[in-house]
């Protein structure tokens, strides 16, 4: 668990500044006969390649771990296909659930055209929106039912190029072709709306709409609270019936659907994986610094990932749009009710870049990381801060990911309590001390945070992207543009 990593952080900062700050930390920090003056403070460069050969460590061993549970949640819906009960359904959503944890840790990897956003380390052309796109266009997926929380504003489709006659058909009750180039074909989608691959694309499938208890879509009011059943599964979440793979006319086409989009999911994510592999083209560039400049300029990558997945990503787009509109269709994972998860994930991507460490994931959903074969503990921006004595920012960020995680645990329990994220969004719970809330304030408090750091370093770029949401996130209750 990381809040004991945290907790032995602070008081270890704490240790420090008392002393005087200097040394090395666990992470083993490494001095260098290349040395520079960066931003008032002696910037090393070999502790600079230390850094980023573990930043790289840390993607490949997570992506990797992203494509062995997507490989196995592609035989749990083989198994499933070839034998559709419930026992097996369920399985195939609890496999899902899985692929989600270690995945979920990688999306500090964006926004600094690593192999997740570009193909090569100029364009961004890479395969993150065929991977995690959403919301989603279920609604030209699959059959869909109209209420308060999911109008026509949510689930219509705006513009597509599969083929399909919308409205009066969608993919699975039409005669259209699936196979690869239709789910390719979500790359050139025109809105989100339009999206048909990817993680969400299968969680549709397997959970259907978050209706609420009656049948109806009218969830503005009135959400499902949660329980655990046998299984560990929520039962908040979507009730799509067994019968749509068994006895239904389209049943073959739901399980063929699901087959080809993990399929393409798995490819995408090997290619993310290779780009991070040793030798890869893109790790090399990526670790090769030969000046102060390119130095910098790395550095500055990896603090972007964590300072615009902090503040515009995840705290804006991912949290504040659906907290402040009450949308349940805006909610990460919205059919399964996990999006509790995705926050956690998400923020714990920022804090293992910054401690250098990544102690991999859940497989038994009980929030413990249980399956470390590919952990790692390298040399951070923790031990990078200690090498050049501050030791008081490095305080300040031990706290400000102290207070995150204090908020996205909250979260947590509140979802295995019976509250999951569309029910802490409903406008009956929107308060201050609502944990959503608190999380939001905790997530731009940390976006700040990164952002001195990155100006310590003496790097003039900004590594949080102002323009990455339209939130105020020092505002949880104000919408967003």
């Amino acid at each position: 668990m990381k809040f004991l990593h945290l907790a032995a952080g602070v008081a270890a900062i704490s240790l420090l500044a008392s002393c005087g700050g200097g040394g090395s930390s666990s992470g083993g920090g490494s001095s260098s006969s290349s040395s520079s003056s960066s931003g008032g403070m002696s910037l090393q460069l070999d502790n600079v390649r230390s850094l980023l050969k573990t930043n790289a460590d840390i993607a490949f061993a997570a992506y990797s771990d992203a494509v062995d549970t997507a490989v196995d949640l592609q035989t749990a819906l083989t198994t499933f296909k070839n034998n559709p009960t419930q026992e097996n359904l369920d399985a195939a959503k609890i496999a899902w659930l899985v692929a989600r944890e270690p995945y979920g840790q990688t999306e500090v990897y964006r926004f600094r055209l690593s192999p997740i956003d570009s193909t090569d380390y100029q364009n961004e052309d890479g395969p993150e929106g065929d991977i995690n796109a959403w919301p989603l266009g279920e609604a030209l997926i699959d059959y869909t039912i109209s209420g308060t929380d999911f109008g026509p504003d949510q689930t219509d489709v705006t513009s597509h190029t599969t083929g399909v006659n919308f409205p009066t058909e969608n993919i699975i009750n039409s005669s259209v072709a699936i196979d690869a180039n239709l789910i390719a074909k979500t790359a050139t989608a025109a809105d989100e709306h339009d999206v048909i691959s990817g993680y969400h694309a299968i969680e549709f499938m397997l959970w259907g709409q978050d209706l609420n208890l009656d049948g109806s879509a009218d969830t503005e009011a009135s959400r499902e609270a949660s329980t655990v059943d046998s299984n560990g599964l929520l039962t908040s979440g979507g009730h799509r019936p067994l019968t749509d793979f068994t006895t239904d006319v389209n049943a073959s086409r739901r399980h063929l659907f699901m087959e080809v989009v993990a399929a393409k999911l798995i490819e995408d994510l090997t290619s993310v994986r290779d780009g991070w592999a040793t030798g890869a083209s893109y790790r090399t560039a990526f670790t090769t610094i030969n000046s102060e400049t390119e130095a910098l300029q790395k550095l500055a990558e990896v603090l972007t990932g964590m300072g615009t997945l902090s503040e515009g990503e995840l705290a804006g787009e991912r949290m504040q749009i659906a907290f402040s509109s009450n949308s349940q269709e805006d909610e990460h994972s919205c059919f399964s009710d996990n999006t509790h998860r995705d926050i956690w994930l998400n923020a714990e991507g920022v804090s293992n870049s910054y401690f250098g460490e990544y102690a991999g994931y859940d497989s038994t959903l009980d929030g413990t990381d249980n399956e470390n074969a590919r952990a790692v503990s390298g040399y951070g921006f923790d031990d990078l801060l200690a090498d050049m004595n501050q030791t008081s920012l490095a305080a300040q960020m031990h706290a400000a990911l102290s207070d995150t995680e204090d908020g996205y645990i909250s979260i947590d329990s509140e979802a295995r309590a019976g509250s999951p994220v569309d029910v802490l969004i409903m406008d009956a719970n929107r308060n201050n001390t609502n944990p959503m809330y608190a999380t939001i304030i905790a997530l731009n408090a940390q976006s700040a945070i990164i952002s001195d750091i990155a100006d310590a370093l003496g790097i003039t770029a900004a590594v949080v992207d102002d323009n990455a949401s339209g939130c105020n996130t020092t505002n949880p209750n104000q919408s967003c543009e």
